[in-house]
């Protein structure tokens, strides 16, 4: 087999020369790359990169978790994120943790043992003290889209609580004040915040949000097919719903159907994330868009950061934006 020695022979320079290029560990003239570029060209020399990575004491790879790949915003994330870990020569492994504490708990651990560089993570497990403790000890952790309480690592947030104000704006406009809020689980800070800019913006035309009109449980296309159920039911039905994100609204808009309600007609609705899917139903969905390659790209960059033990902002925020489409109407509902 070809190695270094001959590589080094062939083109006339030193062997540590040769390694330390290969490695990227050294900017060498122009004329001395080529000698050796012709040489590892002529000589059909493929690098030891196994042995690369001993040395270096790198994997060259970066982990990336997610609770669930099928969901189309956290599968952009990953495209976004691979795309980004290649640009700068790592792999990127993705891990599907199915939601569970324990998978979360079994890929932390991969960077303590080397298996990846380190981790950028997506989890709702926020108040788990088994996994802030984990992260802690596994380090070059970065945190995308949700917070984990009592953790000291880079976090890349969405823009939640404009986007929240975003919705309550453009609910006001078409003259709604009966409104409901459907989305994950309270504590997490997606949910939090979109909430917040919600009840805030709505606050300053003087409208306040009944508490019955707060829907929180699960992100899921099953959970917003129960919200509407809920919604409909009560006391004040609500002219319009703001859904945490655009697989609720869609299970929204399906159980609206089933109750023969119309939207934009006799509910307007409102999603959150724009993702492709959203302007194929039928009525297209508005809904504030945050860009999941913006989030993949910078999970990147920070990891990559944190490797170099650069200095780092402790949250970083993706901006959202409004899309308006035809899922808002005026209410057909007298506030």
């Amino acid at each position: 087999m070809v190695g270094i020695r001959d590589v080094a022979k062939e083109s006339g320079a030193a062997i540590a020369t040769v390694s330390r290029y290969l490695n990227g560990q050294i900017d060498l003239r122009p004329a001395t790359k080529k000698r050796i570029d012709d040489a590892i060209e002529k000589l059909g020399y493929v690098p030891n990169v196994m042995a690369r990575r001993l040395a270096s004491g790198s994997s060259e790879t970066l982990g990336l978790m997610t609770t669930d790949i099928e969901y189309p915003f956290f599968a952009a994330i990953a495209s976004a994120a691979e795309a980004e870990a290649a640009r700068a020569g790592f792999q990127l492994a993705i891990f599907n943790s199915r939601n569970s504490v324990e998978k979360e708990l079994e890929i932390l651990r991969y960077v303590e043992t080397r298996q990846i560089d380190g981790l950028i993570m997506l989890t709702n497990h926020i108040e788990a003290n088994e996994i802030a403790t984990q992260i802690g000890q596994s380090g070059r952790v970065v945190l995308l889209d949700e917070d984990v309480s009592g953790v000291d690592a880079p976090k890349i947030f969405a823009e939640n609580w404009e986007g929240g104000a975003f919705a309550a704006e453009h609910l006001l406009k078409h003259g709604h004040t009966q409104v409901a809020f459907v989305s994950g689980p309270r504590g997490m800070i997606s949910v939090e915040e979109r909430l917040k800019g919600f009840i805030e913006r709505l606050g300053k035309d003087g409208i306040e949000i009944d508490p019955d009109m707060v829907v929180c449980g699960e992100y899921s296309e099953a959970f917003g097919v129960g919200a509407i159920e809920k919604l409909i039911s009560a006391n004040v039905r609500p002219t319009a719903i703001f859904a945490g994100a655009d697989n609720l609204a869609v299970g929204i808009m399906k159980g609206a159907r089933r109750l023969g309600i119309s939207v934009p007609g006799e509910l307007s609705l409102i999603g959150f994330d724009d993702m492709s899917f959203a302007e194929m139903l039928d009525p297209p969905l508005t809904t504030i868009k945050q860009d999941a390659h913006t989030f993949g790209r910078q999970g990147v960059r920070a990891m990559l950061a944190l490797l170099k033990k650069k200095p780092l902002p402790p949250i970083v925020r993706v901006p959202v934006e409004l899309i308006e489409r035809a899922s808002v109407g005026r209410p057909k509902i007298s506030a």
